[in-house]
């Protein structure tokens, strides 16, 4: 990516986070970068491409976050918890709650290319839920992921409400992994 592409990028992802996808126009993101329309639109063709982008960059941020802290943990049970600590990590910046969980409700269409990347980060966390899972011999791996998604995504609903419910959601993801674990056969 040019300068001016990342420039634009940052410009759209500080503009779209705060005020909405929907609320920005082109205009306003090529005043804050700095360029003209006609550079933005030759870098990403279209406002829909500069929002997949935006959630692209967010995106890989976010995993590499999660894959750093899930790669901190010493025990399988302490990295199925890890995306909750990165949560905690993450939340500290980013304060209007989950930058695709809004994507997702101000683009609707599946074929939305932004879409797309907003509900494919949904899965990669849900299927990272179950490989960790399995990996630390809980009995059922999909169940549990899917479980510790909800407790996930509810904690980053609730983000922008003047209460810390990252705490209690941990707490309770805890609980859910240590009674999904398989028990040990005692010889």
């Amino acid at each position: 990516m040019t300068p001016a592409g990342r420039r634009i990028v940052a410009a759209a992802e500080e503009l779209f986070y705060n005020r909405g996808i929907t609320a920005v126009g082109v205009d306003l993101i090529a005043e804050q970068s700095g360029v003209t329309k006609r550079t933005l639109y030759n870098q990403f063709g279209s406002k829909d491409h500069l929002v997949a982008a935006y959630l692209a960059a967010r995106d890989q941020r976010w995993r590499s976050l999660v894959r750093a802290t899930v790669d901190t943990c010493e025990r399988p049970v302490e990295a199925v918890i890890a995306p909750f600590d990165a949560l905690r990590t993450w939340s500290g910046t980013h304060t209007r709650g989950c930058a695709f969980i809004n994507a997702l409700a101000e683009l609707p269409d599946p074929s939305h290319p932004a879409h797309r990347i907003a509900a494919n980060q949904k899965l990669w966390l849900l299927d990272l839920f179950k490989e960790l899972a399995a990996a630390a011999d809980c009995s059922d791996p999909a169940t549990l992921a899917t479980q510790l998604l909800v407790l996930h995504e509810g904690a980053l609903a609730t983000q922008p409400l003047p209460i810390d419910t990252l705490a209690e959601t941990a707490d309770l993801a805890r609980a859910l992994v240590r009674a999904g674990k398989r028990p040990r056969h005692q010889v």
